[in-house]
C-alpha cells in the first residue's frame, strides 16, 4: 500500500515502512500521516506480517512536523491516531524504529511510539519544540519521562538540545547502536528474531505492558490473567509445547 510519501516493502514476515520525503527531511505533513496510517493498517490486517520496521529515506528518520505545511493549514495528526497516524495508535504487532540522521521533534516522538529503537551512532534525537514556543505534544512530554530518568527527560524537554545515537543508548533509549547507514539492516535482523516467536504472545506482552502502566498491581494482574487465559486456550500454545517436545521449530498460525 505504498504512497508517494510512504513506501512499504515486505521482507518475509516483516513490513518495512519508509517515510519518503527526503527533500523535506522526511517531515510529516497530512499526506505522510495518511500514508503511515495506511501502512500500519496493512501491518495489522495481514496475518502473514508479524513485525513492522519504520525508517526514513536517504539518511534521515524524520525532522518532525512540516512547519510550512502546518502554516498552510495541514494537520500532521489523524484523529484518534495521533501525530503521523502513529503516536496514539495501539498496535498489536511489534514496531521497530530504525533511526538514521535526524529524529527531531515529532520524528523523535514517532520513534518513542515504537516498541524498539535501533539507532545509528551519528543519529540525532531531540525535542526542540520549546524553542518555537511549543511543547512535544505528540507523546514526547508524556512518554520520555517513562523511558528514562526524570531529570534526564526534563533536560531534553526544557533545553530542546539533541543527543547522538550513542548517548541515546547510554540513556536507555536505543536497543542497538549501529555504524552509520546500518540501522535499517540491523532493525530488519532484529525483526526477523521477533518473527520466530508466537504472534499472540507478542500481542499479549504489548497489551499487558500498556495496561500495567500507572495502575495498581492488582489491576495489572487482572489484565494479565485474561491474556493468559486466552493464550492458554490458543492453538499456538499447543503448537509451542508440541514443537518443544518434538525438538523442532514451531509453526505459528496466530490462532
Amino acid at each position: 500500500m505504498s504512497t508517494p510519501e510512504v513506501r512499504t516493502e515486505r521482507f518475509d514476515s516483516t513490513l518495512l515502512i519508509t517515510i519518503d520525503r527526503p527533500q523535506a527531511r522526511n517531515a510529516v505533513n497530512a499526506a505522510v500521516a495518511a500514508g503511515l496510517a495506511a501502512a500500519l493498517d496493512e501491518l495489522e490486517a495481514d496475518p502473514d506480517l508479524r513485525v513492522g520496521v519504520l525508517t526514513g529515506a536517504e539518511g534521515t528518520f524524520s525532522a518532525g512536523m512540516d512547519l510550512k505545511a502546518a502554516l498552510r493549514g495541514e494537520s500532521p495528526e489523524i484523529e484518534g491516531r495521533g501525530f503521523g497516524g502513529l503516536t496514539e495508535t495501539e498496535l498489536t504487532k511489534p514496531l521497530i524504529a530504525a533511526v538514521e540522521g535526524w529524529a527531531m521533534g515529532g520524528g523523535f516522538e514517532l520513534a518513542l511510539g515504537c516498541d524498539l529503537i535501533v539507532a545509528a551512532e551519528d543519529a540525532r534525537f531531540g525535542l526542540p519544540e520549546v524553542k518555537r514556543g511549543l511543547i512535544a505534544a505528540g507523546g514526547g512530554v508524556i512518554r520520555l519521562p517513562q523511558r528514562i530518568p526524570h531529570h534526564l527527560a526534563m533536560e531534553f524537554l526544557l533545553t530542546g538540545e539533541p543527543v547522538d545515537g550513542r548517548r541515546a543508548a547510554e540513556l536507555g533509549l536505543a536497543n542497538r547502536v549501529t555504524a552509520p547507514g546500518e540501522a535499517t539492516a540491523v532493525a530488519l535482523r532484529l525483526a526477523e528474531q521477533l518473527t520466530l516467536n508466537a504472534p499472540l504472545a507478542l500481542a499479549a506482552v504489548k497489551q499487558i505492558v500498556r495496561a500495567a502502566h500507572g495502575v495498581p498491581e492488582a489491576d495489572a494482574f487482572a489484565v494479565q490473567r485474561k491474556e493468559m487465559a486466552d493464550l492458554t486456550a490458543s492453538a499456538d500454545v499447543r503448537e509451542g509445547i508440541t514443537a518443544f517436545a518434538e525438538r523442532r521449530a514451531p509453526r505459528w498460525t496466530g490462532k
